[in-house]
């Protein structure tokens, strides 16, 4: 029996064995090494002398750095956390202890192969993660092992990250029918949360830009509105309880999300009608109080649900609004600036959805030219 504190054992030969840390792999696994003798004292003094000898400098098999690859994370993640909004460094701290400390913080920087990470990723796909939330992590990831390269020129080895693939999903639009509809509901017995879900529709304000808005951001006399700030809940970081969030309203997700979006005649008149004359107000509310995102959505999922419409999220009345853009002829640049998107591609591939009348009344114009 070894004694408390040690790891020497008599084994079934007679002889004693003396187990010590030599090293570690390059995966962070411990490497054990071995001393043996004929009484316990001997196999002790054999290790305290190896021990001895590792101090003195003996070389490992890590001896150009001795951090692990968690110690490379956290020291990009505190840089970070002066450079960006505090959303995105929620998100990056989420997916370090989520995923990639668990899996890899162990290793150390020369054994993290384009073999391994490519394991890694297979692992998070049969965990059940979407592609999406693979891809972020990933890119996560890629840019913390450039970070740890830059601190060891030349002697990392290069990463190749293949990224999987995301399947295009349709997004869910409203056809006209169902738009008209949802508008009717929306303006029987119409409150100041079925004013702001009808304002969006007109707009296509995102959710946390429409939870952020107050009065003092719409401008009847200018038909205008402006949108400077979101909402969104994040994990409380200064909360001792484990899971706790906070209503955060803080800059838009990036600087072209910081807009100004001219309204139409109906919508003038339709902020008329609810302006609380006090410029704090939150249009979800008309008072100083806010609604915050979730239950927006679970305002919107019941009334989508009394109007008989299947499927349809907040996005859902974005994807709307732009689908109805582009079908009314609204050239793409002004309306990629009315969305607050950063360039007209994101506009096109992602929120513009031709219907099927809208894409034979284009194949009709093929009439004119004699096809």
């Amino acid at each position: 029996m070894s004694r408390k504190g040690e790891n020497i054992f008599k084994r079934k030969d007679g002889r004693w064995e003396a187990r010590y840390i030599k090293g570690h792999e390059l995966s962070g696994k411990i490497q054990y090494g071995f001393c043996y003798g004929k009484t316990y004292k001997e196999a002790k003094d054999k290790v305290t002398r190896r021990k001895a000898d590792l101090i003195a400098g003996i070389p490992t098999p890590v001896a150009s750095n001795r951090h692990r690859f968690a110690y490379f994370c956290e020291e990009w993640l505190r840089l970070e956390k002066g450079k960006v909004k505090e959303s995105t460094y929620v998100k990056y701290d989420t997916i370090l202890n989520n995923h990639i400390l668990p899996k890899l913080g162990g290793c150390f920087p020369q054994g993290i192969t384009s073999q391994l990470v490519e394991r890694f990723k297979q692992e998070l796909l049969e965990e059940g993660l979407a592609a999406k939330t693979v891809r972020d992590i990933l890119m996560v990831l890629h840019t913390i092992l450039k970070y740890t390269a830059a601190r060891f020129p030349g002697i990392l080895p290069t990463v190749e990250i293949t990224y999987p693939k995301e399947p295009k999903k349709e997004a869910r639009v409203l056809d006209i029918d169902e738009q008209r509809r949802l508008i009717a509901y929306l303006q029987t017995n119409m409150d100041a949360c079925k004013f702001g879900i009808l304002l969006a529709l007109l707009t296509g304000l995102r959710l946390g830009e429409l939870c952020a808005l107050r009065w003092a951001n719409v401008s009847l006399r200018n038909g205008t509105l402006h949108v400077d700030a979101t909402m969104q809940r994040l994990r409380d970081d200064k909360s001792t309880g484990s899971g706790k969030t906070k209503v955060m309203i803080g800059s838009p997700k990036s600087d072209t999300s910081i807009r100004t979006i001219p309204l139409t005649e109906s919508a003038v008149r339709l902020c008329g009608q609810f302006d609380p004359h006090c410029p704090a107000a939150f249009l979800l509310t008309g008072t100083e109080q806010f609604m915050e995102p979730r239950q927006v959505q679970k305002r919107l999922a019941k009334y989508t649900k009394e109007c008989g419409l299947e499927g349809v999220h907040f996005h859902t009345i974005r994807h709307t609004f732009a689908t109805r853009c582009v079908e009314a002829g609204v050239e793409i640049k002004s309306l990629s600036e009315i969305l607050g998107h950063a360039n007209t591609t994101i506009t096109l591939d992602r929120y513009v959805h031709s219907s099927m009348d809208m894409k034979r009344a284009n194949m009709e114009k093929l009439a004119k030219v004699g096809l």
